[in-house]
């Protein structure tokens, strides 16, 4: 593979640290993707518009200015360019960054060079952008049979709407995600994080590994497609097959489930908890540790209980009334009911149990200094011992190794044509 034998920017490190992937998307969905396979070693060569770079360098507030005496520098006039967004900040860690105009013909050389050596290359453009650049597929493999492609659009790359652009939001909607969400089937919620975006990442970054594999059969790259709406149909789940399946189309029900009950949020004195009561036997150990009939009359079985949900919920939050949530957190672990709070976000990465689990990663910009940010959700083990690579970069400023790059796609041409 390629990586090996690259001099620069590469973490050098991790199970995928022999790959070179280079990455002409942006946003959120391409970005994620590469940057999962970054936090596994891969290097990433990100190429960016040198008018203004990714998209997202622009999404906000909120934006961090660069550090001046170990405080947040704050904005002086005109000074926006010295700015990074924290949007930017979340996809985009272990990466390099090149700027590179498409039109040009110089970088449009550049890029082929890295284009030659390349594993992999992400894109996310409206279908045909690429061929009207002259970077099509066809042209791609020509240069480089052994790459793997992986085309994010949308709503997939054919199909009577294939041409649509694709936002996060539109995608959660138009693929039912929506219908299901909300506090009730005449409030449709879109997901409080770009879940359509990063699952299309997700599910990316999983069919470029499968591409790879088979490359190592074939010695063959290929493409790989999916899409917003794949990826958010993708993980309908149960959801999905209610309807294809038994024609029961779900609606929002807000915080308890559609299929099991109780299982969901409940008030209590203070406050509230979730509980989910996933069995039978966990239904006989939760009456029975609240002083409740589990055989009582309408209420005996799952299906029961789902059909008289409302007055299920009922029933436990009469029994949750009294006790206050921490007391009751603690009495449901005690007879084994699978239960929890309703954290915020500050209180997720400030909680002991993140970060011991490496969800939470120092990592020294070049602008901003030292800043904290979440972290890969892999770990890797051989045996006892944790081998999981903890020396992540920060996400690089616009161009930050552009030289660097063009240097070296400069010195390899000049290797192969001496």
């Amino acid at each position: 593979m390629a990586g090996q034998d690259l001099h620069g920017q590469g973490l050098g490190q991790g199970p995928l640290s022999d790959l070179l992937v280079v990455d002409l998307s942006r946003a959120l969905a391409g970005p994620h993707a590469t940057m999962m396979l970054g936090d596994l070693g891969a290097r990433i060569v990100k190429i960016e518009n040198p008018a203004h770079g990714d998209d997202t360098r622009g999404w906000g507030p909120p934006f961090r200015w660069p550090a001046g005496d170990g405080h947040v520098g704050q904005p002086d006039e005109g000074d926006e360019d010295a700015r990074e967004s924290t949007y930017f900040l979340s996809a985009n860690r272990n990466k390099e960054s090149v700027a590179l105009n498409l039109k040009d013909e110089r970088d449009r050389e550049v890029l082929l060079g890295l284009v030659d050596r390349a594993d992999v290359l992400v894109e996310n453009f409206r279908t045909g952008v690429l061929d009207r650049l002259g970077l099509g597929f066809d042209t791609l493999m020509e240069r480089n049979p052994r790459l793997v492609v992986l085309s994010i659009t949308g709503f997939g790359h054919d199909g009577p709407e294939g041409g649509r652009s694709g936002y996060d939001q539109i995608a959660q909607g138009e693929a039912g995600l929506m219908s299901i969400t909300g506090s009730a089937a005449d409030d449709p919620q879109k997901v409080g994080t770009p879940i359509s975006d990063i699952l299309g990442g997700m599910y990316g970054a999983y069919g470029l590994m499968a591409a790879l594999h088979e490359r190592e059969r074939t010695g063959k790259g290929q493409v790989v497609r999916t899409s917003l709406l794949a990826a958010t149909v993708g993980v309908l789940g149960f959801q999905g097959t209610r309807w294809t399946i038994a024609e029961t189309v779900g609606r929002a029900a807000g915080n308890h489930h559609a299929s099991i009950s109780p299982y969901g949020l409940f008030r209590c004195a203070d406050g509230a908890v979730q509980i989910a009561v996933g069995s039978e036997g966990l239904w006989q150990d939760f009456c029975e540790g609240f002083d409740l009939d589990p055989a009582m009359p309408g209420f005996g079985t799952n299906p029961e209980r789902v059909g008289r949900r409302e007055e299920t919920i009922e029933i436990v939050e009469q029994v949750f009334a009294d006790w206050p949530a921490e007391k009751l957190l603690a009495r449901l672990a005690e007879i084994g009911i699978p239960a929890g709070k309703v954290r915020s976000i500050d209180e997720v990465f400030a909680w002991d149990q993140t970060r011991s689990q490496g969800l939470l990663i120092d990592v020294e910009h070049s602008t901003l200094g030292d800043i904290q940010l979440p972290g890969p959700p892999l770990r890797f083990f051989d045996g006892d011992t944790e081998t999981t690579f903890r020396g992540h970069r920060a996400p690089p400023v616009l161009d930050e190794h552009g030289a660097a790059v063009r240097a070296w796609v400069a010195e390899e041409r000049e290797g192969r044509d001496g």
